[in-house]
């Protein structure tokens, strides 16, 4: 176990933020612990107040880094070559919220207080994903397109959100819908298509 001078601030904000990743990946929110975040780092709960200030920045941190290795999925799946971007990126909403289901939902089960302030390098992180999105959207439009792409890609996300909400909490299952990706597919593309979207 590590002592209090085996690491210098930067190293245990990583290590605290690692630890704490991977364990919100096995537990859920509802079953996080920052002390157990500390114990496996070695130290006290109170290192985590001193170097992140709270367990909501921890927490926050935690899901910024969520939103980081999101994006990233989302860019090999748009470098690899797939033709049907559209589709590659609802695909890939839908994985990365499947095989992450802890982490995915913990992004919107955190509620932060009301004078809390995101730090500017998380919410850069938090950002790349829609900006992933909104540049995909944009390129999929006809260039004079009248659309307001940042607003129409927030409400496509939200459509996708809500499908693969109810699909991972089993909810679509028990409606009956056994292809919830392919709904939210075809929903995206409805819209798109009324400003213009041809699928390639």
């Amino acid at each position: 176990m590590g002592r209090r001078s085996d690491h210098t601030r930067e190293e245990l904000h990583e290590l605290l933020l690692s630890l704490g990743h991977d364990l919100l990946a096995q537990t859920g929110l509802a079953r996080f612990s920052g002390r157990e975040v500390a114990k496996q780092a070695g130290y006290s709960v109170g290192t985590i107040y001193n170097v992140f200030g709270s367990l909501d920045h921890l927490i926050a941190a935690i899901n910024s880094r969520t939103f980081a290795l999101w994006a990233d999925q989302l860019r090999a799946r748009l470098d690899a070559g797939e033709r049907d971007r559209i589709g590659a990126l609802v695909a890939g909403y839908f994985a990365f919220a499947q095989e992450n289901p802890h982490l995915w939902s913990a992004i919107y089960e955190h509620h932060l207080p009301a004078d809390f302030t995101l730090p500017d390098a998380d919410t850069a992180q938090r950002e790349a994903l829609t900006r992933i999105v909104e540049g995909e959207v944009r390129a999929a439009l006809p260039a004079d397109t009248p659309a307001a792409i940042p607003r129409l890609t927030r409400s496509l996300i939200a459509v996708v959100h809500g499908h693969c909400s109810l699909a991972v909490t089993g909810s679509f299952a028990l409606m009956g819908v056994d292809d919830p990706l392919d709904c939210a597919l075809a929903r995206v593309r409805e819209v798109l298509g009324a400003h213009g979207y041809a699928p390639r």
